[in-house]
């Protein structure tokens, strides 16, 4: 696998050096690709997205049709709770074995499902596809028609394999998947007032906070897509008048279903951050052209500003001057980030997503400040080069991402869906200073040799192995 010198010192595999970039470089950036073979990408499967999007649909059965390793792969690892039923909780599967890869596994799934929803009476049942059906043929949309003839019960197939060669995404599978239930439902009794939330997962409850919000000035929440989700709220969402969208690499494909055939215009939001969240609410008020509901949004965002700024002043004088990185999944939490970080007087010196699109970039670029290396799809050893090489002091990410922070004596925040504590909205804002300045002010920092940590060898580097991290930040130059 070659490698090549990008002008810092950073080395990336050759058919990457345009996914990494550095702002004030000059260099053309690109994206949307394929991972590169051999990179190890921090990206998850086809299956595990899906799983991801659908999941918090708390009164449906999930039921994964493949080996138990990807079940228990993604099982329970969200935050996302529950106001209501756990059945989402249970992580159900039909376990193929060799038996079934050889003769087929539509008959295990078939009395699988039968057995399950006797016993359960869900209101819907997803079946995720993975890699091994799509190997081996098995029927799944046949017999989830067979079963819900049977059943009554809509059995809905998740089509995600990812070895199937196919170009659909594990988000765009969900999507189809959930959008075969809208349409069912009674829209009687929803507001002229109305929206969807598309892209809340109810992290640590975080769509209650964001509900509250809305229903305080008078805006109906018809549904959460799929944050605390109900089945007979998804089979009636075609009835909001606007869907916000958080979450765009996510949702936005069911958006555009929704937009396509029933007309419902769509608007990307963030709930992260105070100048995020109080441009999410003031969209959504200007959307209905109500005086009195505009009135109502900016008196609920001045009372909530000034309950929770003030307490901020004390984790922006500890964080002052600190540098951060981020890598996450989608392009619009990045945004967010960015400006809160700089908000807490931190300036990010790396940014990257696993799904970002070229207009996703080209914001992200807007936002950042000079210098910032911006990456797109990378991997655990580019990472950990660039944590390195720009000093950095808090790590910012998911799961995958937690062991390059605490291996290279780096802070690390879980802003993924594993986290216990919510971050959205204005009193989250509060949350996310308190942990970003716990963590990155430890004492515990000073008993890690991270400074004088030798910079880290990528598969074909000749440079040498005890160079110094140091020497390597003053170097600069683009990557």
């Amino acid at each position: 696998m070659n490698s090549v010198n990008t002008p810092s010192s950073i080395r990336v595999l050759e058919e990457r050096s345009g996914q990494v970039w550095t702002k004030g470089s000059g260099k053309e950036f690109s994206c949307d690709k394929k991972s590169a073979a051999g990179s190890v990408t921090q990206r998850a499967c086809a299956f595990c997205g899906s799983r991801v999007v659908l999941y918090p649909i708390a009164d449906a059965l999930h039921i994964v049709h493949g080996p138990i390793g990807c079940a228990v792969y993604n099982w329970d690892i969200r935050g996302s709770l529950s106001s209501g039923p756990q059945l989402n909780r249970n992580s159900f599967s039909t376990d193929l074995a060799e038996k079934e890869v050889i003769f087929g596994g539509e008959k295990k799934l078939k009395a699988s499902l039968i057995e399950l929803i006797h016993y359960y009476r869900p209101k819907a049942t997803f079946v995720y596809s993975t890699c091994i059906v799509g190997l081996i043929g098995d029927d799944v949309e046949a017999v989830c028609k067979q079963v819900t003839k049977e059943t009554g019960i809509d059995c809905i197939q998740v089509d995600s394999p990812g070895f199937k060669g196919t170009k659909k995404s594990g988000y765009q599978a969900a999507c189809e998947a959930a959008y075969k239930l809208v349409g069912t439902g009674d829209t009687s009794g929803i507001s002229p007032y109305s929206i969807n939330l598309l892209g809340e997962f109810n992290i640590a409850g975080e769509a209650w906070m964001i509900r509250g919000y809305f229903e305080k000035i008078g805006i109906q929440v018809v549904s959460t897509i799929t944050g605390d989700g109900r089945v007979d709220d998804l089979r009636r969402c075609h009835g909001a008048k606007l869907n916000l969208v958080q979450c765009s690499g996510s949702m936005t494909h069911l958006s555009k279903l929704l937009k396509d055939n029933y007309g419902i215009p769509m608007e990307r939001v963030s709930f992260f951050g105070f100048e995020d969240t109080a441009r999410a609410i003031y969209t959504a008020a200007e959307h209905f052209g109500d005086p009195e509901l505009l009135r109502r949004a900016e008196e609920l965002v001045r009372e909530e500003i000034s309950l929770y700024a003030p307490k901020l002043k004390q984790y922006k004088k500890r964080l002052k001057g600190k540098k951060a990185a981020l890598y996450v999944g989608g392009a619009f939490k990045a945004f967010s980030l960015v400006l809160a970080l700089r908000a807490l007087g931190m300036k990010t010196v790396l940014a990257g997503t696993q799904t970002g699109s070229a207009e996703d970039y080209e914001q992200l670029k807007e936002i950042c400040d000079q210098g910032t290396v911006i990456v797109d799809d990378s991997n655990p050893l580019e990472l950990a080069k660039f944590v390195l090489e720009k000093d950095v002091d808090l790590f910012i990410g998911g799961v995958k991402e937690r062991p390059i922070a605490f291996k290279l004596g780096v802070a690390f925040c879980d802003h993924n869906h594993e986290r216990k504590i919510p971050l959205a909205g204005f009193e989250g804002m509060l949350h996310f200073a308190e942990e970003v300045a716990n963590s990155a002010c430890s004492p515990v920092w000073k008993f890690a040799p991270r400074r004088q940590v030798k910079a880290l060898r990528l598969p074909g580097s000749d440079e040498s192995a005890n160079q110094d991290p140091g020497t390597l930040a003053s170097k600069g130059g683009a990557a």
